[in-house]
């Protein structure tokens, strides 16, 4: 099991005992207005069994790590990534309601940034549906910059929104091709 801790929190692999919070982080509202629109427990259960394997980097499911508060036990949220392509992931994550605006999802998400790192990948990105200020400034204080705005690119609901991408670079900048 992954485990990574940091000053607060405690990181750990998702397990099956971890259903009820990650029913409930898919049920509220608030978690959800910028995720998805109102989906059932059946779409939610497969999101989690897909999410239950053993995960490794040649995995195409996530990394989802449960976050927990070291001092209290209680889990917060989860958070983690999934490869998109060689050396290359998304980061995203979810705090219940009544742990949001207190740092957690600026403190998981570098610690997972960190094992992104120490396992080799190049790049992560994270896209966040426009008007979700929160996350635009969680992207902001662990270093990433915004690449691009999706119009259009993303139904919640009746409504579309624009996605907007955010990129951090991990490893060594590389160099573009030269002409020969």
């Amino acid at each position: 099991m992954l485990e990574l801790n940091t000053e607060r929190l405690y990181l750990r692999t998702l397990v099956e005992a971890d259903w009820p919070l990650f029913f409930r982080l898919h049920r509220e509202p608030q978690t959800m207005q910028y995720v998805f629109g109102d989906i059932g427990e059946e779409m939610i259960r497969r999101g989690f069994d897909h999410r239950l394997p053993a995960w490794t980097p040649q995995s195409d499911h996530w990394l989802c790590l449960v976050v927990i508060d070291r001092q209290s036990a209680q889990e917060l949220g989860v958070s983690g990534f999934r490869i998109l392509s060689p050396g290359h992931a998304e980061i995203g994550g979810l705090l219940l309601p009544e742990h949001q605006g207190r740092g957690y999802g600026t403190e998981s998400w570098r610690a997972v940034i960190d094992y992104a790192a120490a396992i080799g990948l190049d790049s992560l990105e994270a896209t966040v549906t426009d008007g979700n200020i929160a996350s635009c400034k969680l992207q902001e204080k662990c270093g990433f910059t915004f690449e691009r705005r999706v119009p259009q690119a993303y139904q919640i609901g009746e409504q579309w929104f624009d996605d907007l991408v955010y990129g951090l670079q991990l490893g060594p900048l590389r160099s573009p091709s030269l002409p020969s």
